[in-house]
């Protein structure tokens, strides 16, 4: 399984509005229902930052790889140059 800690950092004030443009394009519904797709999870942190943090699991390398072909992860690039200043990506592999 491939496992994903993504945190999104946003432009200052930007974290509400880019959330709510992934949930209003249902993107996070597109990504749930792929093929292979085992964890969708946006989650806000404590401190109030402008971070965003996304929990992705995936059921193996293939699951992972066609997520990054499909059209609403293009989408989601686009929205991600509007309100995000740096992606920060950790990659697992799990054996569960």
């Amino acid at each position: 399984m491939i496992v994903l800690n993504v945190t999104y950092k946003c432009k200052p004030g930007m974290r509400e509005s880019f959330l709510e443009m992934i949930m209003a394009e249902g993107i996070d519904t597109a990504c749930r229902a792929e093929a292979g797709n085992r964890k969708y999870d946006y989650y806000l942190p404590v401190d109030d930052s402008d971070d965003l943090l996304l929990l992705e699991k995936w059921a193996d390398a293939d699951a992972f790889s066609a997520h990054g072909r499909q059209p609403h992860y293009a989408r989601l690039k686009e929205i991600k140059a509007e309100f995000v200043s740096d992606t920060v990506i950790e990659k697992f592999e799990s054996r569960e």
